[in-house]
Parts: C-alpha cells; structure tokens; sequence
C-alpha cells in the first residue's frame, strides 16, 4: 500500500488505519502559535460506518487504501442478499445489505452500480445522483389536485417509502435523490 504524510490528506481518501479502512469526511490543517503543527481529522469506518475524530502530527506517515471501483450489475435478491455481476468478469457476488447500506433501497434488478472495492471485498458502492423507480403502492392519483405542497406516501418497487405529490398515480416512474431518498419528479 502506498504510504503518505498527512500533509497529502483529501477528502474522500481511503486510509488503511491499525487494519481498518477509514475515508476522510474532514481535515484540518492547524498550526497553533506554541508546539508543533497538527492534522485534526474526521474519520468514517469503510466498514461499520463509526464516526471517529483522530489528530495526527503534521509530516506523519499513513497507509493509504488502495479502491478499486468496478460496475456490477445486479441479477436478483437471495433472501435478504443481493447477488452482482461484475460487468468485465461475469464472476458473480453475494453481498449482504448491510454492506450497501441506504444504496440496497434504490437498486433494482438489472441495474448497475459502481462497488467500491479494496481487493475482493466491497466496502461500498457509488450511485448516481438519482434513480428512477416505479410506484409499487400508493392512492391514486385525481386530476386537478394540484394544491401546492400537498403528499401522500409511496411505496416503490424497492419497498422505499417516498412522499410524492397527490397527483402521483400508481405505476408511474418517478425520480428519486439518491442522497436524501426524496422525491423530485416525474420520471
């Protein structure tokens, strides 16, 4: 694995920390009037998604994580697992939901997401900024409600509850912010 000082810090980078992976949410340079100069740092587990603050001394080594980012497709659910392909090998992967996270709730079979990797173990996965899904369930929809503001919930074909506008029927394709799981429009 590479090695870096602290002063090479970015936000996104992966560190490989006493054999935890942790990305870097925020850093701060801080060079106080008195003693040396030091690294202040929020640091999130790749793995259990644990929030730590960690101060390193300015010029300190770490081991940067290599990741690779490969574009899987997902085939089916296995129970509560998902299971991918990866789109230049066609080997196939099991991944548990827990791993994903929030991702699990906007995929649908067939889609392809970028897993984040570092060697053969995913610690993550890149969406796009929205996706578009079906309404599963939801009220149906009355031309001429228009009343701003007004919702009712929606369940997707993912099992995503959204809250849409009284419009909204079932079975329309609407979009959906991968970030905050809201609603933003008509597909």
């Amino acid at each position: 694995m590479p090695t870096i000082t602290t002063n090479d810090l970015r936000n996104g980078m992966t560190l490989d920390l006493d054999g935890n992976l942790f990305s870097v949410v925020e850093f701060q340079h801080v060079k106080p009037g008195k003693g040396h100069a030091f690294v202040r740092t929020t640091l999130k587990n790749s793995r259990t998604g644990a929030v730590l603050d960690r101060t390193f001394r300015a010029g300190e080594k770490v081991e940067r994580a290599t990741i690779d980012k490969r574009e899987m497709q997902l085939l089916y659910r296995e129970g509560a697992n998902l299971v991918f392909m990866d789109n230049e090998s066609y080997e196939q992967m099991t991944v548990p939901p827990e791993v994903l996270g929030t991702a699990a709730q906007f995929l649908v079979e067939g889609s392809v997401a970028v897993m984040l990797m570092h060697g053969s173990e995913i610690i993550g996965v890149d969406l796009p900024a929205a996706v578009e899904l079906a309404i599963a369930e939801t009220e149906p929809g009355v031309q001429g409600d228009r009343v701003s503001g007004a919702t009712k919930p929606a369940t997707l074909e993912t099992g995503l509850v959204v809250q849409v506008p009284l419009f909204v029927s079932p079975q329309e394709r609407v979009k959906v912010d991968t970030r905050s799981g809201a609603y933003i429009g008509r597909a």
